[in-house]
């Protein structure tokens, strides 16, 4: 299980459980306490699911795998696991598109996208396209509102590190103090920073976001513009049928011999 945020295990877990399979469980470090609690909570609700749930440090022997984690590790995941049935995730991020017709109301709701869980998730919007710089003035004077994420000590670490090597390097940038907006081609910002791009047009945007569609796990935006993106502030909130990667965990698990 992956640990960046709180209970991020609990879809594989659910998936696991009522495709009729035995989970097998190797918690994260960073997720152990609240994964445990949630695992209680199941067998209180069903007892017979107390059989069906191992934890385990080392998983040798399984019929199938599920593994999320880094780039890094998921190569690791790879040659480990690669010749077991397997579902192996790697880094992806998530992207909003902008078109300059957005209302406070929808900023606002933008900014849970990008602040919730301090932006640790793959769902959180580490990047945004806009039509033009004016468009960073409204988002910035919006976003002010989210300043309670620099009372996290981890955040405004990651914050005021950021800032000195932008700062020292001068590399342009806007700073409201405690989010650093930063243009870029990259798609994966570090915590406190959000990157901007400046699109064209949007068939190129399309065509765009279409090369980076492995990289890249939500687009939130205007459905109109962008095919398949979905709501402002509705990132971190996925339907139990949203799997992640656009990889359906349930199909697996039920097609296993």
């Amino acid at each position: 299980m992956a640990g960046n945020i709180p209970g991020v295990g609990f879809h594989d877990l659910m998936c696991v459980l009522i495709s009729g399979n035995i989970a097998v469980a190797k918690l994260s470090s960073s997720d152990a306490f609240f994964i445990r609690w949630l695992i209680d909570k199941i067998i209180q609700l069903e007892p017979a699911f107390e059989e069906l749930i191992q934890i385990e440090e080392m998983l040798k022997g399984m019929d199938a795998y599920i593994a999320t984690g880094s780039d890094n590790s998921a190569r690791y995941f790879n040659y480990y696991f690669g010749k077991y049935p397997s579902i192996i995730r790697a880094n992806r991020t998530s992207v909003a598109v902008l078109n300059g017709g957005e209302s406070d109301a929808q900023l606002e709701q933008l900014g849970l996208d990008i602040f919730l869980y301090f932006g640790l998730g793959c769902r959180n919007v580490s990047k945004v396209f806009l039509k033009n710089t004016a468009q960073l003035q409204q988002l910035l004077r919006v976003l002010d509102g989210f300043d309670w994420v620099a009372q996290n000590h981890k955040y405004l670490n990651n914050y005021e590190y950021n800032k000195s090597i932008y700062l020292v390097n001068r590399d342009p940038h806007l700073d409201n103090g405690f989010l650093i907006l930063k243009e870029s081609s990259e798609l994966v910002s570090p915590i406190a920073v959000l990157f901007y791009e400046i699109y064209d047009d949007e068939e190129g945007l399309k065509s765009k976001l279409h090369a980076l569609a492995s990289k890249i796990q939500v687009t939130v935006g205007d459905p109109k513009v962008v095919p398949g993106s979905i709501g402002f502030g509705k990132a971190q909130y996925p339907k139990p049928w949203d799997y992640a990667d656009r990889v359906d965990t349930m199909k697996f698990l039920l097609e296993l011999n």
